[in-house]
């Protein structure tokens, strides 16, 4: 492993730890997911290729780990943090109260969306990824990614918005059946 190498690692982890946060929605979770990931990546330093984007490969590692949990957590179930509960209010004034309303919000849009949209709203829209990249990134297609981050938007933008989600298309009515 070289110096370089080092050096673009932990240069990378304010943008990676942005990343964990949005996959995450939660800073423990996503403190620990850039851990695991740097873990991952030093494990496996040989198999990263010398002129291929560092950031790409550890991005890519971070989603799969994630994915991982969230498969594991579907067969084994959630687990929740009963001392975290009784933290749930915060210092007084409006504005903080404001904030986490909007955040816990987008927080609750951002996890009605699927993981593949929910990846790339991370990548292009939080740490501003161009779509070049995020396709890269992602291995799907730039029309593609363009395709997901725009029906993200619009559904990110009706739920808060508070109006019907037209992003998400109602499935056609059977014939010779009326309401």
């Amino acid at each position: 492993m070289t110096d370089e190498f080092r050096t673009r690692m932990v240069e990378l982890m304010p943008r990676l730890r942005r990343f964990a946060v949005a996959l995450t929605g939660d800073l423990d979770q996503a403190d620990d997911l850039v851990q695991e990931t740097c873990m991952r990546a030093l494990s496996r330093v040989s198999q990263w290729q010398e002129g291929t984007r560092l950031d790409s490969w550890m991005y890519r590692i971070a989603q799969n780990l994630w994915l991982d949990r969230v498969r594991a957590r579907k067969v084994r179930g959630e687990r929740v943090d009963l001392e975290a509960a009784r933290d749930v209010s915060g210092p007084d004034g409006r504005d903080v109260v404001d904030s986490r309303l909007t955040l816990a919000a987008v927080s609750a849009a951002m996890a009605e969306l699927p993981e593949e949209q929910r990846v790339l709203v991370a990548l292009v829209c939080i740490d501003g990824i161009s779509y070049k990249e995020a396709a890269e990134i992602t291995g799907s297609p730039i029309g593609t990614v363009m395709s997901r981050l725009a029906r993200a938007r619009r559904h990110l933008h009706a739920r808060l918005e508070g109006t019907e989600d037209t992003a998400q298309p109602t499935p056609p009515s059977k014939p010779g059946f009326s309401l």
